[in-house]
């Protein structure tokens, strides 16, 4: 073999080592950089005022009970505040009229104005208006209703020697039992007062019927706002279950006699009111027994 075929491949071998070792160290330090990352948008944030400690009705506002934390802006609820200076300028006492848990943002319409106390009056709604019924641990679902319960007010009065019971008013907020008015509390008591906040109208219902029968509560379940149809619920339909079967109406009660045994029977007769105008009464009667 010639010289120069020698000098040749020895070049030639030279250059391929060359170019695997290059390609190798690039390869090399390809695997170990890091891999680009798409840059996450940067979320803007806002300083708002949450509690660091569990607040309830009537509890103080304080620079303590108060702290100051970064919030997403695009997440920050209506009715915040920026600063705890807001809420504890001196000569400006605040108080909660709402449940705070910790962490929890402090709303607007959960505090009182500069200098207010904490009151019913603070926490009523548009054109309402804060009543008080008297109550006793039966009529009071014994102590059960708590404050923010829904619940319905029942009438129960004596006309004309005859017992009745009416449903008053329907899914009526109870703001307070007794002097007791924190939504959070899970303490039932037996109360002797329950404070209803009602509409002026209803409130003149509430008032009257005090006066003329009992007023009794019935315990609404959460979150059924919906009003039901209801009736009037006398005597006569407390066993309404032992005469469920359908009556044979007769004109009087001798021809009474001639149903079978047994059978439940309609009877009406003519009875003269106060006017002088006679009208018709049906009573019922068994067969055998008397009249009910």
């Amino acid at each position: 073999m010639r010289l120069s075929s020698v000098v040749l491949l020895a070049a030639a071998l030279l250059l391929g080592l060359g170019a695997v070792f290059l390609t190798m160290n690039w390869l090399e330090q390809q695997r170990s950089a890091p891999l680009p990352t798409a840059s996450a948008p940067e979320t803007k944030m806002r300083r708002v005022v949450v509690a660091s400690q569990p607040l309830r009705f009537g509890t103080e506002l304080t620079s303590i009970n108060l702290k100051e934390v970064d919030w997403p802006s695009g997440a920050v609820p209506a009715g915040t505040f920026s600063t705890t200076t807001e809420l504890t300028k001196s000569g400006e006492r605040r108080v909660a009229l709402a449940a705070i848990e910790r962490d929890e943002p402090v709303l607007s319409w959960k505090v009182t104005g500069p200098g207010q106390r904490a009151s019913l009056s603070a926490v009523l709604g548009s054109d309402k208006k804060a009543m008080t019924i008297r109550v006793n641990d039966v009529s009071g679902t014994a102590g059960f209703v708590l404050p923010g319960d829904r619940v319905d007010v029942l009438l129960t009065r004596t006309e004309d020697k005859t017992g009745y019971t009416d449903v008053l008013l329907q899914n009526v907020r109870a703001l307070g039992i007794d002097q007791l008015a924190d939504e959070r509390t899970e303490k039932p008591s037996v109360a002797k007062a329950v404070t209803l906040e009602v509409t002026t109208t209803e409130a003149q219902k509430l008032a009257l019927a005090q006066t003329v029968g009992q007023l009794s509560l019935a315990l609404r379940q959460a979150g059924a706002a919906a009003a039901t149809t209801t009736r009037r619920i006398s005597i006569a339909d407390l066993g309404e279950n032992e005469w469920a079967q359908p009556p044979i109406i007769v004109t009087n009660a001798s021809t009474a006699t001639l149903a079978p045994r047994g059978t439940i029977i309609g009877v009406t007769r003519p009875i003269k009111d106060k006017e002088d105008n006679f009208k018709r009464v049906e009573y019922r009667v068994r067969r055998e027994g008397s009249r009910p």
